[in-house]
């Protein structure tokens, strides 16, 4: 599967928590991800963990020693700091922040940190109240002002029984966390993005909806393609079983109406809509105020009425990305939508067929826009389709002044 994370080049930095078990996580997964992977021990970490099992997972050499006479680098902190695509400290410990925040270069990580012009990730993990201590948080500021960027840390159960503030992220979703600090200055840095996703819910009763097979995968992987391409990403999304994606904005709603309350809403000061949303065209007329029990009788009716067209009601000085899901008439079906809705782009699809349907992670999509130019795209994951038509996008806004 593509990734924004496929052949960078990261320094991964581990300093002496109990959260370093998780690192070997995150490490598995950056190299899942297609990364190249060089890792840091600090003395600390390698009492939690061996470098051993870092250089299993990532099959290169672990750096533990800046004079290490037997290392394959000449000069390790120089050769790792201009190799590196980004350097990432997790866990980062109270003690590595501070030695960060001070400028100093007594060890391979903090050497490495001194010398390289590449992006630094601070991933901190730490007792609460450690975390929370006025040096901490002043050191914390000292680094972002040095545009330094920090993922979490997040709440939760501490190593020391306590529940508080001071977890480290976890390994999944710093993947996303990392991919954004990559893409920050993309083509869509400073642009507002919003992304509706998912099949929304339209209430019979208070125990039954009308609604649809859509998994909201496409959305959401629109919704973190454009998080990184340096976009603010606002998902309005209908309820799936997907986690929701790190640093983007989820709003979440249930039925047609919510979803166009909030899509309206959001693209007030919007640069780009892009509805993957599957959004219900009927509801019923009335909902039950209890739920409806089964009689005698053998048939039940229920009266259907339109739901707001949500892309013909959401107009305004951005870009308008509709989807189609088709099951017949594919490209015919969706060049009517782009005409009768006045659509930049639409997005359609084959739902019959295979890989291109629902609860899938790729889908083969044909582009058409307003001016009825049509490109047809092979099958892809569906992040890879976000990108594809966020390239669209971005050339669309070209030189548009950025809104709000």
């Amino acid at each position: 599967m593509e990734s924004a994370l496929a052949g960078k080049n990261i320094v991964l930095g581990v300093t002496g928590s109990i959260a370093c078990y998780k690192a070997l996580d995150l490490a598995s997964k950056l190299m899942q991800a297609g990364a190249n992977v060089e890792t840091i021990l600090s003395y600390g970490a390698t009492q939690f963990v061996s470098p051993l099992a870092f250089r299993s997972l990532t099959h290169r050499s672990v750096v533990t020693d800046t004079f290490d006479p037997n290392s394959e680098q000449s000069v390790e902190h120089v050769a790792l700091a201009r190799w590196a695509d980004i350097v990432v400290i997790a866990p980062a410990t109270v003690h590595c922040i501070a030695r960060l925040a001070g400028g100093l270069a007594d060890d391979p990580l903090t050497t490495t940190v001194i010398a390289t012009e590449a992006p630094l990730l601070v991933a901190p993990a730490m007792d609460a109240n450690m975390y929370d201590h006025p040096a901490t948080q002043e050191n914390i500021a000292r680094l972002r002002a040095r545009d330094v960027t920090f993922a979490g840390p997040a709440p939760g159960r501490l190593a020391s029984g306590l529940m508080g503030m001071g977890r480290l992220v976890e390994p999944i979703d710093l993947l996303g966390h990392i991919a954004a600090a990559l893409g920050k200055h993309g083509d869509l840095a400073g642009r507002k993005v919003i992304v509706s996703a998912g099949g929304t819910q339209e209430a019979i009763d208070p125990v039954r909806v009308i609604t649809n097979h859509s998994s909201g995968r496409m959305g959401y992987a629109v919704a973190e393609a454009a998080r990184d391409r340096g976009a603010e990403v606002v998902l309005v999304t209908a309820p799936t079983a997907l986690p929701d994606p790190p640093l983007v904005r989820v709003e979440s709603v249930k039925s047609a109406q919510d979803m166009c309350d909030a899509v309206l809403y959001e693209t007030s000061n919007a640069d780009a809509l892009i509805m993957a949303a599957a959004v219900a065209d009927y509801r019923p007329a009335v909902a039950a105020e209890q739920k409806i029990k089964k009689t005698a009788a053998d048939e039940m009716s229920i009266d259907l009425e339109k739901t707001t067209d949500i892309l013909a009601t959401a107009v305004g000085d951005f870009i308008r990305v509709g989807f189609s899901a088709e099951s017949e008439n594919l490209e015919a079906n969706a060049a009517d939508k782009v005409r009768r809705k006045s659509l930049d782009l639409i997005v359609a699809n084959d739902i019959t067929e295979e890989g291109s349907g629902f609860g899938v992670d790729t889908n083969r999509v044909v582009l058409i826009d307003r001016e009825m130019q049509v490109e047809r795209l092979p099958l892809l994951t569906k992040y890879e389709v976000g990108h594809r038509i966020l390239d669209r996008v971005a050339t669309l806004l070209g030189g548009r002044a950025v809104a709000g």
